[in-house]
């Protein structure tokens, strides 16, 4: 209860401080632009869901930063949505700090740090035996 007084009030003051500096019509063309980059984050989630899950697989990221990278884009896109400009400000972090880190995780992907390849069982073959599928051509004197 207490943090969130903490951020009413900080909040409020944030927010009449910068409203008063660029005037109404802007902080409302604020609001509502940040509102639609929050849910155009939202729609395009599931291809950095995908992303994160190829990386996973990779090994490039473990779980905790999977779960930190989806935790903070969601969390970020919501706060964008909400309005307010300590909420805009927060979202706007957490949308960079997820960005920083999935170039860093790019660039490792690119590097070769990260397997790319899954362990598979290893059956011995004969090396003296070569694979071949026959043809047989039935032909018929009619």
């Amino acid at each position: 209860m207490v943090y969130f007084l903490l951020y009413l009030f900080l909040e409020v003051l944030i927010s009449v401080n910068i409203s008063s500096s660029i005037g109404g019509l802007n902080t409302f063309f604020e609001i509502i632009i940040t509102a639609f980059i929050g849910i155009s984050i939202l729609v395009n989630f599931r291809k950095t869901l995908v992303e994160n899950m190829m990386a996973v697989s990779y090994d490039c990221l473990d779980l905790n930063q999977f779960q930190r990278l989806n935790l903070f884009t969601l969390l970020g896109a919501i706060l964008l949505i909400l309005p307010g400009f300590l909420t805009d400000i927060l979202g706007v972090l957490m949308q960079f700090s997820v960005f920083t880190t999935m170039l860093v995780n790019r660039y490792y992907i690119k590097s070769g740090n990260c397997k790319t390849e899954f362990k598979q069982n290893k059956m011995q073959k004969d090396s003296d035996v070569i694979d071949v599928e026959i043809v047989t051509k039935h032909t018929s004197l009619r």
